[in-house]
Formats: structure tokens, C-alpha cells, sequence
């Protein structure tokens, strides 16, 4: 059934059906409303064809609906579902797999059993839980956001030294001068006096007017100049940009970074108490304003990491991320308990009036920015210019194409009201000329007076003046548009008896309309044979021929949703003789996974002669200007992560962008110089796109947040607080957010924050992380948990090649670093990846083992950064003591080694499902969702095995793309770590017992977890546990979270319900008391734990594949294919093979990587 389904969405996803855009965009804007919804169904009527019904279907399978046509003839219909799934559990007994212990484990087992037996002293007695005796660990003081201590004397001379440190700049000169003349210079007072007379401003600062630098130097200087102390924190939304602003802020007052100007992201800052501006990213600041929430009742008390913040200035708010919106709702809450706290919102494009309102009405402060005009084209002129191949569409001087600037500010608009008043009124047009003369912009064209609605135009043809009037129309102006009273341009001329103007209007309106009705043939006639939600390579050569063959110099940007599009339009490029020649044209993709050498091409400027042409996502919209881009060609296309609350899958699919998008990626050609954007979507099209992108709170999962809450306030409902927010998350949202923290054990079933959950919001990493590095502590394995944990909160280190030969080299690379780890795995390919150029960078082979395994150094450099601060951060919760090198003595236990990334990756575990007609394995997951493994995955190869039954797999996410539903990174696992990790196990009757369920084929997932006697764990003493296990050797089934089921014997369940009680009193204990030493039962069935995972971690897994290379044997001689005793062998092996990278540490020492 999944096959054909598959089979089936393929088809359709081929097939554009033959449906106007408009009704196009209504059906796609019906299914978002139904997807948002409560409704379980949605029927259409009757009125659809058969291509309407056709595109619903198409659309549905996209969105992970299912969809049925019924009916006849007229009265045939279609009706979309969202989907419900069931696990399947039906598995006969015989079939299930069997887990036991090995002799080795047993032997472990029962030395352990003989000194602490079963049942000897209670855990969570020896914890004390219940107990006010946990450790009161004193942190290191962080201090970055305290006030600094200056008395008014220091900051005086502070200031007087000033102009003297900026001296000693080299272009100090030519500084200041940028700076004056940057647009923001001239609102300098109306800033700091507007700040300084109300707590909350918005300052909408078009984009290059200088806010995100000047703004916190025009407040710092204000308060500077009264001798004040303050501290300005200033937050981004991504790292790059803290760390690239607050070095030029440095630059720019003549100092070094970490001085008056400091930052911090997460696990990485510079500056410290004495630095008055701090850059952060919002997740940063985040994690100050909730630092003391379980210690304190309410917000606003007990915040002594607030109190010394003086300024809070959010900046690119129009983004939206998570933690900004979490945070607007956490200091609007504040502020009246902070009548010093200043906040102040930025951003170039956002709904200013929303968002002052929800501020109770704050003022706005609208600042212009400089942006050359950009002439704009649509699909409709796209396809109208690839066809007249004769004629140059740059040489028209009489194009009706509106030119894109910036918006008129409130003193230009008071001026053309004042000019059109003068002309109207008094026949005085020397205002109104000079305006539109010298000011020629379309916002300016077609700007409607405040009172009566009349446009320039207008004001022409009511008064006969044929000559400006035509002027206007040639430049662009809306002879379409209507006062207040109802009046175009033309019924005005009429009105007031200008025959001759009135003549030129209907000419030109006659015009008009013949051009666009032969441009809406052309359009539909092109949207019949295309698929509007794919790109079409075709077309964009095409348009890339004509501006070249049209032009001989200007770079040409392509903003395209994702790295297979940019392969697809580079390699249809490249195989067109026009563009193969490099001396003509320097073609450059720009993705994140692309060589960083490779995107630092992106700013060079090419030879004379030649064109350059760049491939990029949407990371060119914002993140970084190219200077000599003349032509954008935007296809409004994105690759967006979006997230399924009602089937819990993350979606990561090219969706369409938004008018603030499309504004960001026009202006993209204006930076530097007059440009043109070319939008391949219609008119219609970009009328019809939303003003700006979902909020990220409501499109991602919010485990992070939903803990943040309980931080804040224990007492706060997490549902009731997360409803302040400027756009809430769905219930179903918050709901799955609160099972998993649930599962972890970070909230109590009553939704109460747990001790546990209190120390993994101390840590600046997901929950999920916490839990596998307090694991990886006590499984003396906490090296490559730390690279784990980075790598997750990072981008994929691997970089993908341009060449299709490099790209299976590169695939190749991979698959041999994840086998250095005797893993089938994604994740210990990175692991690898990292211990490898770690050892190389000290063997001098960095540069070597980067090209040879297609690694970013620059992500490698990274995570060693991030891997040092998070272990800083450890340290100063106290965690781990300041030698950590016997905290990693099990870090190449393979076995181990599993079991960490189970506690990282838990609770996302799959099993394959049985590989049936010689068809690719897809994955079940918990909630029933069957997925593919993409083929990116290294364990891609594997699902076309067979014998896979029952192998299980833990991995990050599910995607739903284009293609399907898939998982990108994953690893193989074996039964043991996911039955001691796991948040239930339940033991049931085995096949042959007399007792409880007869059915041979195994019960439901209902009937695992129904109270008919069949849930026995260790909080179970009741009649069903004691028949079950009053033989150790009886066979019994074992359920795993309600929908895994195992063999196994009474006498190995009942030591692993021991085994999983002590683990969770360890880790209690660790958190509640991080400076102590385990108890001693604790610390041997600690050790216990680790032996036993070191023999069967592994147990289960699939052999390696044949035919891997040299490597491998070369890998087998050393001790990752063997328990790691804390020591590694070595052999003869020549200098910089993967094999003595890895294990060229060993030579020393047996601790963590030191990078």
C-alpha cells in the first residue's frame, strides 16, 4: 500500500495538473486553513473539474493529508483527511527478537548482584529527592551582563580618551564620514530623547540605513554625556552577525573587541562586566532572563542578572525566531517591575503596528535607507522578454515597470502634500515638479494625498497638463488608482473638460489592456505546461542568455530554495556550450554546505570580460552583500523547516516566500548600484503571498521553551503563558513538546518541573542533550558526547562537492569515517570526522584530511570552540571537575558509545520494517509513520539489504520533503542501550504460558499499556509480576514504550528493571549533588553499566558491508573494533592514514581530545 502510494505521489508530483493560478492559489490557501485547524475532514464542493480535484490531490500528499474522490458525474467530490496512525504491532512471539545477556554480561551481573543485591537499600532513599540536602554548588559568576562599575569621573575620562583612541585608526577619518552620512545620523536626537521618555520604541530602519551599528553608539554616547553607567545588550538572531557587529562597533570607537564592546553566543564569549554594549544572540539572552526562575515566585523579583541591564535592543525582529517572540513576552511582562529597563525593537521590514500595539501603542520611528532604484519584472514580463530575442528589454526607456526604493518617510510625504496642495489648489507647480523631477520613484508616482487621495497624476490631468502627465505615465505611473471620492486620473480629466488629457488617458489604458491580455495568454499558456511549485531550469537559462547577450557586464544572482535546484540550474548551464567558457562566465553556488573557499569566491570581483553568475538560497537575502550584483533573478521559491504538530514530523519544503522576502531579495540589485530583480512568479502570484513567514514558535518543535516556562515560574502553565506570546502555538504543539520532556524526565506526569529538569535548563543546549551528556559522565564517555553535542547545535561539517566524480568520493569519505567507529551512523561519522582532524591538526595534516574527507575546517574549528565552552559550562554548574581526563577513559568503547547517542537521541527510535518484493526497507517510527532513509544517510546502502527484520535505528528528525517523508541522519542501534534508556519497559506472557493474553500474534499497542495485568514495571508489584518472574527462566515478552516487543527471560528483564532504577538514581544524584562521589552501590552498578554495554551494546547490529577498503582492516587491528579498556594498540601504519589519525592521541593519552 506504501509503495503504491509512494508510486503514486511521484506521478502526481510530475504532473502539473492544468489549473488557473487563482484557483491554483485559493485551493493551496483552503488546505493551510484545514491544516491549522481542529477539523479532522474537509470537503470540497461539487464545483471542482477534474484537474481542480487533480491539484487537491497533489497538494494533499505534499501536506501529509490523505485524499478521496467520491461521487458521480456532476456530483463528484473530493474530501481530505488528516491522518491517524497506528503502530503495528502484530508480531507472532516466535518472531519477535531475542534479547539476553552474554556470558560476560552475566558474569558482570552477577559479581554486581553478589555485593548489591536486588532490593538492598532503596535509590531514592540513598538520592534524598525528597531531601533539602542537595548540594548548593557555587557557579562561576558570569558577569557580562552586570552594570558596569564606573564612577562618573572614570567615564569622563573614558570620553576624553575616546577621540584620541580613534586617532590611532588608520581610516579614522574616513569612518566618520561613513557614519554621518548614513541616513539614521540625522534621527540621532529623536532616538536617544524618544528612548529615554518611554520604556518600549520601535525603530523601523529600512535596510542599510546604519540602526544595527549606530543605535547602541547613539545611547551609549547619550548616557556617556550625562555620566551615567549603563548596559546595552543587544541581540541577533544568528552568531555571525553578534560576533560581525559587535567587532565593528569596536572598530568604529577605535577599540578592540572585549573592551567597552563585548559579546557572547552560546558556548563562545569576549568582554566581560567593564563592557557597556553586548552583543548576544536571543537565545542567549533568553537564558539570562530565566536564570533565576525556579529560586524566585514571580518575574520581576529576585532577577539580579536583570537588574544591572539598562537597555534591551532586539534587533531583526521581523525574523521572528523562537526565542524573540518567547522573549517579547517575558519582558512585557517585566517591564513594569523595571522602570529603568529600556527596550527597543528593530527591524527593516515588520508589521510596526502589530507590534506597537502589543506594547500598548508605543511610539514608532521610521528611518529611510539608501538603496539604489531596482526596476522589477514579473513572469508575465519574464516571458515576454525570453521571447522577442530581437529586441534589448534594457533599452526601454518607455517601460511601464515600476522602479523599487524605499518608502517614503514621514517628512516626504508632508512635503508632496503640501506640493499637491500648492497645484491643486493655487496653480503654484513648482514643488510638485521639482518633486517628482528629482525624486522620480514609484512610491513617489503614485503617493495618494492624506486627506482627498489625489495622486501627482492626477492633479496633471485635472489641470491639462498633458506634457507632465504624459511624463508621469512613462516613468510608471498607476493611471489605475482612485481618490477618496472614487475619481481616476482619467474621470478627473473628463470632469474638469481636458478633452486632450482625457484622449491620452484612454489611449494609454487601451494600451495597457492589449498588452496585458497578449501577457495573460502568454502566462497561461506557460502555466498549463509547467509546475508553478517547482523550478524551471529552462526558463532561468534562458532569462540568464537575454541579460547577458542584452548587457556586457553586472553580476547576476539567482535566488533558488535548495542545494538540488542549484545543482539542477548549474549543471543545466554548464552543459550549454554559451556558458561553458570560464573566461566569459565565474559561476559560484552559495549554500551552507558548499566549501567555505568556494563561497569566499562569491565577493571577488571577476576579470574584465567576464560575467558572474551566482546560485545561492536565501542565505544571500540578508546574511551578506555582493557588490557588483547588478540582476537578481528571484524564482520566490524557499526551502523552509516547518513543523506538523498533529503528525509530530518536521517538513523541510520549498514553500513560497513572503512580500518581505521578496522586498529583501529586490533590493539584493540595489545595494551598490542601479538593478534589476526579475521575479518568476506572476503578479498575482506576489499579490497573493503572505506579508511575512509563520513565526518560527509555531513551526518548529518547543521542548526548549515549554522547559523555559517552568524555569521562569514552576508555578506558570505552560499553555497559559505560551498564549502572551505575539503569536501562540498550537495546543498540539505544546502537547508534544511536554510528552517528550515528560519521557526524559525533565517534568513530572503533573507537568511539574523534576530536579532533573531544573539542571538541563542550567545548560545552553536542548534537553535532550542534557540528559546524554549527565549520562556520558557517569559512563566515563564524555569526549565525544561533548562533539555530539556541538555537532547537533551546528551545521553538518561535511561539505558537498561541486563535481558529480568528487560528490561520490565525498559520499564514499563519509561512509568510511562512520566505519572508524565500527557504527553504522551518521552521527559517528561526525564524531570521527572531528577526532580525526583533531589528531591531523596536531600531525600538521589538517589541510591534507579536510580535502581528502570533504570536511569544513571552518566547522571543524567551530565545534572545537563550542566543544571547549560547553565544557567550561560543565565545570561552572559544577558538573564535572576541572581535570575532566578520567571522565572519557570508555570514549572508543563502541558499545558505550551507542548507548550515549541513545540518550542524546531518545525518544526518536524506528525499526526497519520487513524488505518485502525486492523493494528499498522504509522505517516504522513510534507514531507509525513509515519513512525512507535519505540517500545522503550512510546507512542509505543498508536499506537495500534483506535479513534487516527488527533492526532498530535512533536518529535527530523526520522530514517531509518534496519526495516523501525521510530521515536524514540516523544510526544503527542494538536492543540493550534502548532498554535501559527507555521511559517503560513492560513485561507480558510469553507463548506458552497458561496465564494472561492467549492471542499468538501478539496484542495491541492499547492492550500494552491497558491495566488488565499485563504492565509490570518496576513500580508494579502486583500478581502479574510475581507469575511472570516466579521462574527465572520463563519466557516472557517484553514491551519497550507500548510498541517494541522483545523475547527475553524473566531473570534478564528483572535485572534490567534493577539496572534502570539505578541509572535514574544516579543521574538524580548526580545533578543534586554534582560534587560528590556516587554512593557506592551506585558507582559499581555505574561501572556494572558501562561493562555490560561494552559486551552487548553492540549486540544486533548488522555485519559491515563487503567491499569497504583497506581502511577497514586497517581499523580492525587497533581497539575500536574492540571494548575499549581505556588504552588503544598500535601498529606500523603510514603517516595520515585515516586509521593513525584517529588514534594518534593514543601515543600520549587515553583522555578527551584537547582541541
Amino acid at each position: 500500500m506504501t509503495n503504491k502510494r509512494e508510486s503514486r505521489g511521484e506521478a502526481l508530483h510530475r504532473q502539473s495538473p492544468k489549473v488557473d493560478e487563482v484557483t491554483r492559489i485559493r485551493i493551496s490557501q483552503i488546505l493551510e486553513h484545514f491544516k491549522a485547524s481542529k477539523d479532522e475532514v474537509y470537503k470540497f464542493d461539487a464545483s471542482l473539474s477534474n484537474q481542480e480535484r487533480a491539484l487537491v490531490h497533489q497538494l494533499s500528499l505534499k501536506m501529509g493529508f490523505r485524499s478521496k474522490s467520491y461521487g458521480l458525474g456532476m456530483e463528484r467530490r473530493v474530501s481530505v483527511q488528516k491522518v491517524k496512525k497506528k503502530v503495528d504491532t502484530n508480531n507472532g512471539f516466535g518472531r519477535l527478537p531475542h534479547f539476553t545477556f552474554s556470558g560476560d554480561a552475566k558474569w558482570v551481573l552477577g559479581d554486581l548482584f553478589a555485593h548489591y543485591p536486588p532490593g538492598d537499600g532503596n535509590s531514592s532513599e540513598i538520592v534524598g529527592e525528597n531531601s533539602d540536602t542537595t548540594d548548593k554548588t557555587k557557579q562561576r559568576v558570569d558577569d557580562i551582563f552586570s552594570r558596569p562599575s564606573m564612577t562618573k569621573a572614570e567615564i569622563a575620562r573614558r570620553l576624553e580618551a575616546l577621540p584620541s583612541r580613534m586617532n590611532n585608526v588608520s581610516n579614522f577619518k574616513q569612518i566618520i564620514e561613513d557614519r554621518s552620512k548614513l541616513p539614521i545620523a540625522s534621527f540621532k536626537d529623536a532616538i536617544t530623547s524618544t528612548v529615554e521618555s518611554h520604556q518600549v520604541v520601535l525603530i523601523s530602519g529600512e535596510t542599510g540605513c546604519g540602526k544595527t551599528t549606530q543605535v547602541p553608539q547613539f545611547i551609549l554616547d547619550q548616557m556617556w554625556g550625562k555620566g551615567e553607567v549603563c548596559k546595552i545588550v543587544c541581540t541577533q538572531p544568528r552568531r555571525i552577525s553578534a560576533t560581525s557587529v559587535s567587532e565593528r562597533i569596536a572598530s568604529e570607537r577605535g577599540e578592540t573587541i572585549g573592551e567597552n564592546v563585548g559579546y557572547k553566543i552560546r558556548l563562545e564569549s569576549r568582554g566581560g562586566r567593564q563592557s557597556s554594549i553586548v552583543l548576544c544572540t536571543t537565545g542567549v539572552l533568553l537564558r539570562v532572563l530565566v536564570s533565576k526562575g525556579p529560586r524566585s515566585s514571580k518575574i520581576g523579583h529576585v532577577k539580579d542578572d536583570i537588574s544591572g541591564i539598562t537597555h534591551i535592543i532586539m534587533d531583526e525582529i521581523h525574523e521572528r525566531d523562537r526565542y524573540s517572540d518567547f522573549m517579547l513576552a517575558i519582558i512585557r511582562d517585566m517591564l513594569p517591575s523595571y522602570p529603568h529597563l529600556r527596550l527597543i525593537l528593530m527591524s527593516a521590514t515588520f508589521d510596526a503596528v502589530r507590534f506597537s500595539q502589543y506594547f500598548g501603542g508605543c511610539p514608532i520611528i521610521n528611518v529611510p535607507g539608501f538603496t539604489y532604484p531596482v526596476k522589477t519584472f514579473y513572469l508575465e514580463d519574464v516571458l515576454s522578454i525570453v521571447k522577442s530575442s530581437n529586441d534589448n528589454h534594457l533599452d526601454s526607456t518607455t517601460c511601464s515597470i515600476p522602479i523599487n526604493t524605499c518608502q517614503l518617510s514621514e517628512e516626504e510625504k508632508l512635503s508632496i502634500d503640501e506640493a499637491i496642495n500648492l497645484a491643486w489648489s493655487n496653480d503654484e507647480w513648482d514643488l510638485l515638479l521639482e518633486l517628482v523631477s528629482s525624486e522620480g520613484t514609484p512610491e513617489l508616482f503614485n503617493y495618494q494625498h492624506s486627506l482627498t487621495g489625489l495622486t501627482p497624476l492626477m492633479v496633471f490631468a485635472g489641470k491639462g497638463r498633458v506634457g507632465d502627465m504624459c511624463m508621469l505615465l512613462s516613468s510608471g505611473a498607476d493611471c489605475y488608482l482612485k481618490a477618496k471620492d472614487g475619481m481616476t486620473a482619467l474621470e478627473i480629466a473628463e470632469r474638469e473638460n481636458h478633452p486632450e488629457a482625457a484622449e491620452i488617458m484612454k489611449k494609454h489604458m487601451d494600451n495597457d489592456f492589449s498588452n496585458s491580455m497578449e501577457e495573460k495568454k502568454l502566462l497561461d499558456k506557460y502555466l498549463s505546461t509547467v509546475n508553478p511549485e517547482l523550478v524551471d531550469v529552462v526558463l532561468i537559462e534562458q532569462l540568464i542568455r537575454k541579460i547577458s547577450i542584452d548587457s556586457t557586464d553586472g553580476g547576476i544572482l539567482v535566488f533558488l530554495p535548495g542545494w538540488d535546484d542549484i545543482n539542477r540550474t548549474r549543471e543545466r548551464l554548464l552543459a550549454s556550450s554559451y556558458f561553458k567558457n570560464s573566461s566569459k562566465f565565474m559561476l559560484i553556488s552559495l549554500h551552507s554546505m558548499v566549501p567555505s573557499m568556494e563561497q569566499k569566491k562569491v565577493f571577488r570581483r571577476p576579470p574584465h570580460g567576464c560575467r558572474k553568475i551566482v546560485l545561492s538560497t536565501n542565505i544571500a537575502e540578508t546574511a551578506i552583500t555582493i557588490d557588483d550584483i547588478v540582476y537578481v533573478i528571484d524564482t520566490g521559491r524557499m526551502k523552509e523547516k516547518s513543523y506538523d504538530p498533529y503528525n509530530n514530523v518536521s517538513t523541510l519544503q520549498s514553500s513560497w516566500i513572503s512580500k518581505a522576502s521578496a522586498k529583501q531579495r529586490e533590493g539584493r540589485a540595489g545595494r551598490c548600484q542601479p538593478g534589476i530583480c526579475y521575479h518568476l512568479y506572476s503578479r498575482t502570484r506576489a499579490a497573493s503571498l503572505p506579508d511575512f513567514q509563520i513565526p518560527e514558535i509555531r513551526r518548529i518543535p518547543i521542548e526548549e521553551l515549554c522547559l523555559q516556562v517552568k524555569l521562569l515560574d514552576p508555578s506558570y502553565k505552560v499553555e497559559e503563558f505560551l498564549g502572551k506570546t505575539l503569536d501562540p502555538p498550537v495546543f498540539e504543539s505544546i502537547r508534544n513538546a511536554i510528552i517528550v520532556l515528560q519521557e526524559i524526565g525533565a517534568l513530572s506526569n503533573d507537568e511539574k518541573l523534576t530536579q532533573l529538569g531544573e539542571k538541563f535548563g542550567s545548560l545552553p543546549v536542548h534537553p535532550l542533550i542534557c540528559r546524554m551528556l549527565f549520562f556520558a559522565i557517569l559512563m566515563n564517555c564524555l569526549d565525544p558526547a561533548l562533539t555530539l553535542a556541538c555537532a547537533s547545535d551546528y551545521r553538518d561539517p561535511f561539505t558537498i562537492p561541486m563535481l558529480p566524480e568528487e560528490r561520490k568520493r565525498a559520499t564514499a569519505a563519509k561512509s568510511d569515517l562512520a566505519c572508524l567507529y565500527r557504527g553504522c551512523g551518521d552521527q559517528f561519522a561526525i564524531l570521527a570526522a572531528f577526532e580525526c582532524w583533531n589528531n591531523a591538526k596536531k600531525m600538521g595534516l589538517e589541510a591534507r584530511f579536510c580535502s581528502q574527507s570533504f570536511v569544513s575546517s571552518s566547522a571543524m574549528h567551530m565545534l572545537s570552540g563550542m566543544r571547549r565552552q560547553l565544557q567550561t559550562e560543565l565545570i561552572r554548574n559544577g558538573f564535572i571537575p576541572e581535570d575532566v581526563s578520567s571522565y572519557s577513559a570508555n570514549a572508543y568503547d563502541p558499545g558505550v558509545l551507542h548507548a550515549v547517542l541513545v540518550a542524546g537521541l531518545y525518544p526518536m527510535v524506528g525499526r526497519f520494517l520487513p524488505n518485502k518484493s525486492g523493494k528499498r526497507v522504509i522505517v516504522e517510527t513510534s507514531s507509525g509513520d513509515k519513512v525512507r532513509l535519505h540517500n545522503h544517510s550512510t546507512n542509505f546502502k543498508l536499506t537495500f539489504r534483506k535479513n534487516l527484520d527488527h533492526t532498530l535505528i535512533v536518529y535527530d528528525e523526520i522530514t517531509r520533503g518534496d519526495g516523501g517523508m525521510n530521515i536524514r541522519n540516523c544510526t544503527v542501534v542494538g536492543p540493550l542501550p534502548l532498554l535501559l534508556l527507555s521511559t517503560e519497559i513492560a513485561v507480558a506472557p510469553g507463548e506458552n504460558n497458561d496465564y494472561g493474553d492467549d492471542d499468538e500474534e501478539g496484542g495491541s499497542a492499547d492492550e500494552a499499556g491497558s491495566e488488565d495485568g499485563m504492565e509490570c514495571d518496576a513500580k508494579s508489584k502486583g500478581g502479574c509480576e510475581a507469575k511472570l518472574m516466579s521462574s527465572p527462566d520463563n519466557m516472557v515478552k517484553v514491551i519497550m514504550d507500548r510498541w517494541l516487543y522483545f523475547r527475553s527471560t524473566a531473570i534478564d528483564v528483572a535485572q534490567l528493571y534493577c539496572l534502570r532504577e539505578r541509572l535514574s538514581a544516579a543521574i538524580l544524584y548526580k545533578v543534586t549533588h554534582p560534587r560528590n562521589s556516587l554512593p557506592p552501590m551506585l558507582a559499581a552498578s555505574m561501572h556494572a553499566i558501562a561493562c555490560i554495554l561494552s559486551c552487548d551494546g553492540c549486540t544486533g547490529l548488522p555485519a559491515m558491508s563487503e567491499g569497504v577498503d583497506t581502511l577497514t582492516n586497517m581499523v580492525n587491528a587497533t581497539s575500536l573494533s574492540k571494548p575499549a579498556t581505556g588504552t588503544r594498540r598500535l601498529g606500523k601504519r603510514p603517516k595520515g592514514t585515516l586509521a593513525e589519525m584517529i588514534n594518534y592521541d593514543g601515543r600520549q593519552n587515553s583522555g578527551p581530545s584537547k582541541a
